[in-house]
This record gives C-alpha cells, structure tokens and sequence, in this order.
C-alpha cells in the first residue's frame, strides 16, 4: 500500500482515468474537416492547444474518429472557437453518426468558407484558424495529436487584443468558453493580471 502523500490528498490507483476524477479548465474548439464524399465534418475537441509560441496548433483526436483520418488524407484542417452562445451548437456537432456514416445534425449548423484551405468554420465564433497538417503522433494509448501549422488566423475585431483597450475589458463584455472537462462548461468573464515577477521572460 502506498504512503499518503499528504492528509489532505487521495492518491489515486495506478490503473485510474485522472482526467475523470477532478474537474480541469480547457478550450473548447470545433474542428473542422473536408470528408470523403466532399462534404464537411466539424466535430468539438478540449484538449487542444497552441503548441509553442509560433503559428502552431495542436489537438487530441483518436483514429476511431473520421476527424483523425480526414486531416491525415487531406493534409489541412480549421479551428473554430465558439462563444459561450454556441454551446449547443458545438454540441450538435459531437453527435453520432448514423448507420452509413452521415452526421444529419450537421445541417443544422451554419458555416462559412475558409479563405486560404478546402475547409469551412461554425459561423459566429471568435476565432478562426485555417492549418496546415504538420504531422500525427500516434500511441499515447488510444489517442494521437494532431498537430499543425497556422497558415491563416482571423480574429472577430470585438476580441482584437490592442493598445486602446484593457484586457479585463475586452474579456468582460464578449466573454470567453471554458470546458471543464469532464462535461461541463463556463463563461468566463473575469480576469485579473497574472503577478508576473520583475525581470520575467517567457
């Protein structure tokens, strides 16, 4: 038997899903894929990420998903980051498909062409990525990331991060989705600075 850490902590067993025993705080984005037939997918995903400071994005996907094997044969994919108002929508989005493979959900869902790749976003996010497939890394269990390289990125201008307006502002009045994962999710409209120490560099 293992020695308790701490009195206040519960160390759990070695063979535990983690990620489903304490509530984490993460995006929530829709990505979007050209499929077979030359139709669209978009499908929900929260554990996505830039990946570094540079143009490059990254997400979890398994290959048990259409997603996974869209962006392999087609080599691009998009990113949508839907407002707290699109959670039903983004919901739509992750239902399962019918016998035949098709999503009928999907044609409640309004879109819009990408500019730059053969790709379409949920129509009303605030961010919009268009990305190049830069490589898949398979086997963390039955999952693989899926990373790419930000070609094209198009920001809703009432969530433009400039010199005129406080951050605390902007977050306030258009606020932001958070996913608290397992199965749950926010707005959040409060934000405070972080307490950055003197001399700090990323």
């Amino acid at each position: 038997m293992r020695e308790q850490v701490r009195d206040n902590l519960l160390t759990l067993r070695e063979d535990a899903l983690i990620w489903e025993r304490a509530f984490t705080v993460n995006p929530l984005v829709v990505v979007g894929t050209r499929e077979p037939d030359g139709g669209f997918d978009l499908a929900p995903k929260h554990m996505a990420f830039p990946l570094g400071w540079g143009n490059f994005f990254g997400f979890v996907c398994t290959p048990r998903h259409r997603t996974y094997h869209n962006v392999r044969r087609e080599g691009v994919f998009t990113v949508t980051y839907p407002r707290p108002t699109q959670v039903v929508l983004a919901s739509l989005a992750a239902t399962p498909r019918e016998d035949g493979g098709r999503k009928p959900s999907l044609a409640a869902l309004n879109t819009f062409p990408a500019s730059g790749v053969d790709g379409v976003f949920l129509e009303d996010g605030y961010l919009f990525l268009e990305c190049a497939l830069d490589r898949i890394v398979d086997d963390f269990g039955d999952n693989s990331l899926i990373s790419g390289r930000i070609l094209t990125a198009h920001v809703d201008h009432d969530y433009l991060r400039d010199a005129e307006t406080d951050d605390h502002d902007l977050i306030h009045a258009p606020p932001l989705l958070a996913y608290l994962s397992p199965g749950r999710y926010a707005p959040v409209s409060e934000s405070y600075s972080f307490p950055f120490p003197a001399g700090f560099m990323r």
